[in-house]
């Protein structure tokens, strides 16, 4: 079975141009809008995204919103925790393919990663 985990130096899901995220109100609060609305820069990257290191910079304390964890995806996307796992997986491919390609090397990573 695969694994949802994060891929180090991927950064598909920096990039935070909301014209990709209409739905965005539907499970972010207003407060947490703004915060993601703030967090937007250049071309639609997260300002806290090296874009030379490919990593967030405040990663550790990175908004709820960015976290992949059950109770935050229970909360937020209204899904069991049984489904949080294949949930995550799916968010992550169609994050990556829509910012570098489905036969990328970052969404060849993220597979095998996951165990796909």
């Amino acid at each position: 079975m695969a694994t949802w985990r994060c891929v180090k130096q991927c950064g598909a899901c920096c990039n935070l141009d909301p014209a990709e995220r209409p739905d965005l109100g539907l499970y972010l609060s207003a407060p947490e809008l703004d915060l993601y609305l703030s967090l937007v820069g250049e071309n639609g990257w997260c300002v806290n995204f090296d874009a030379e290191t490919r990593e967030c910079r405040i990663y550790a304390d990175r908004p709820r919103f960015c976290r992949v964890e059950t109770d935050i995806f229970q909360e937020m996307y209204r899904i069991e925790a049984h489904e949080v796992n294949e949930f995550a997986i799916a968010c992550c491919q169609e994050q990556i393919e829509g910012v570098y390609g489905d036969r990328s090397l970052e969404m060849i990573r993220f597979d095998q990663a996951v165990g796909i």
